[in-house]
């Protein structure tokens, strides 16, 4: 099946999220949609696939041009689509939740339960996907529920498969496992439209790829394509992709954690026991698939959880039951992994953003009065230091780029005297430019001897920026290794296996 996107317009009131974009996709091939978060990727795939109706502009499916009002009829034209977040129901079964929407019945309206079963195994068997339609879908792995995704939009002959931004949710090793379904389906004859920003993704699978900036198609590339040159179509400028470090300059073990616990209003553990230690002058990075614990470690670090156990030493004072006031005035500081809630109020300007944290003292407040020329200057330098590209400094942060929006955080947190820094996500939604500053930020204050923890779901961007990573599953420790460990044992690990034996597993991989 010919899939043709001719002219396709969106716009959201003021902003247009596609500008009279064309894309082909052949029969039978791998159409890789590459740009930065807020490129407008998503929103086009969406406008496809019936979600969004377009501005402007028209679908072609086999020369015939379509009108897709809802999901249901770009199902019927043959287009299906696996999402970042699965449209699956936790409880049901695989089989139910393949024929949900699609059910078929037999006497007299019963549920023909058995059909959804030999539609699955057929599928499963077809592919190598290896899935029960009986289990319960909440207690598969993630990689396994995703193939229950691509069999649900198989189950209704599906000709193109959209998958938007896949890999998010998965680790290295499921990674490669969909890159091999890929390939499988591509040779089954299934055309499939590969949304990423993740450029070795990109290199490794497909056959063409489509670089979209700032809501327009700026140029498309080969597979064969450097990362650097791919990374320029999606910035417009040359970028530095390597984080580039000297070997850390260690000073004593200035963070120690002890036994942290973290218990959820439910009951639920979240963080189990979690002990480890960051000296000064290192970066430790805690890496796993994002709802291991990683968010609810750095939350009760900074003391925005209630039920806490265990301890968090700072320099030899202890953070935990202390403010969240009190633990910024000791020296942490905190970038949130989502800046939208946690990080800025979108409707104040970069300015009052700037001193959020700073709003109840010097230099920014005396006497109970604001000093609005202090709190200006101050705006004005760190925009001129952190190149936050802004209109000024009464600008409201929501107005700013996401990349620009993470600058202000960074610039704030960073601006005062530290004695820790927690950076949480630090580049989500963040141009490849601007990863490249913010990399270089953080090794800077690594490089001041201060000790640095990253959070990050990116393996990529965790060993590049780590000294000694740390691989949290389920809530717990994995183990903690350096820097520089094999990306597939850490992928290993990340899936639960212990250091020793990802080790050697990923080492047998290697010679096999």
């Amino acid at each position: 099946m010919k899939l043709e996107l001719r002219g396709i317009t969106k716009r959201f009131g003021a902003l247009t999220a596609n500008d009279h974009i064309d894309l082909t996709i052949e029969p039978g091939e791998i159409h890789c949609l590459l740009g930065e978060n807020g490129a407008g990727k998503s929103t086009l795939m969406n406008v496809l696939y019936g979600l969004y109706q377009a501005d402007e502009g028209e679908i072609v499916v086999d020369d015939v041009e379509q009108r897709f009002s809802g999901p249901g009829d770009a199902m019927a034209a043959g287009i299906g689509m696996v999402h970042q977040h699965f449209m699956l129901i936790p409880v049901f079964t695989v089989a139910e939740n393949v024929m949900l929407g699609h059910e078929q019945t037999r006497f007299g309206g019963r549920l023909d339960l058995a059909a959804a079963r030999a539609k699955v195994r057929e599928i499963s068997d077809r592919f190598g996907f290896h899935v029960d339609p009986d289990a319960i879908v909440e207690d598969l792995p993630v990689g396994v529920q995703q193939r229950v995704e691509i069999i649900k939009a198989l189950s209704r002959d599906a000709q193109v498969l959209v998958f938007d931004e896949p890999t998010a949710v998965l680790t290295p090793q499921e990674t490669d496992e969909l890159m091999a379904t890929m390939r499988q389906l591509r040779e089954a004859g299934t055309s499939i439209v590969f949304i990423t920003h993740k450029l070795r993704e990109v290199r490794e699978v497909a056959d063409r790829i489509t670089v979209i900036r700032l809501g327009k198609v700026v140029g498309e590339a080969e597979p064969t394509a450097t990362n650097a040159e791919l990374a320029s179509l999606m910035v417009g400028r040359s970028v530095e992709l390597t984080v580039r470090k000297d070997p850390p300059k260690l000073g004593d073990e200035d963070l120690v954690v002890s036994g942290l616990t973290v218990t959820d209003e439910a009951g639920t553990v979240v963080v189990d026991d979690v002990s480890f230690s960051v000296r000064g002058g290192e970066v430790l990075a805690v890496a796993g698939v994002q709802g291991n614990g990683q968010t609810e470690l750095t939350e009760a670090m900074v003391g925005l959880q209630e039920r806490v156990d265990g301890s968090v030493r700072l320099g030899g004072s202890e953070l935990v039951g202390r403010s969240v006031r009190d633990i910024l005035d000791h020296g942490v500081g905190f970038v949130p992994e989502d800046r939208s809630v946690d990080g800025l109020v979108k409707e104040f300007s970069i300015a009052e953003n700037l001193m959020l944290d700073r709003s109840h003292g010097a230099p920014f407040v005396r006497n109970g009065n604001l000093q609005l020329r202090e709190r200006d200057a101050f705006a004005h330098e760190k925009i001129d230091e952190f190149d936050i590209r802004t209109q000024g400094p009464s600008q409201p942060a929501g107005r700013l780029s996401g990349g620009n929006q993470q600058k202000v955080v960074l610039a704030r947190e960073l601006s005062r005297d530290l004695s820790l820094l927690v950076a949480a996500q630090p580049t989500r939604g963040v141009d490849v430019g601007s990863i490249e500053f913010i990399h270089t930020r953080i090794i800077a204050t690594r490089d001041a001897g201060i000790p640095v923890l990253v959070i990050s779901t990116e393996l990529d961007e965790a060993a590049a920026l780590a000294d000694r990573i740390m691989v949290m599953y389920r809530g717990k420790v994995v183990g903690i290794v350096p820097g520089d460990t094999p990306r597939e044992q850490l992928g290993l690990m990340m899936a639960g296996m212990s250091p020793d034996a990802a080790g050697a597993a990923s080492g047998e991989e290697a010679s096999a």
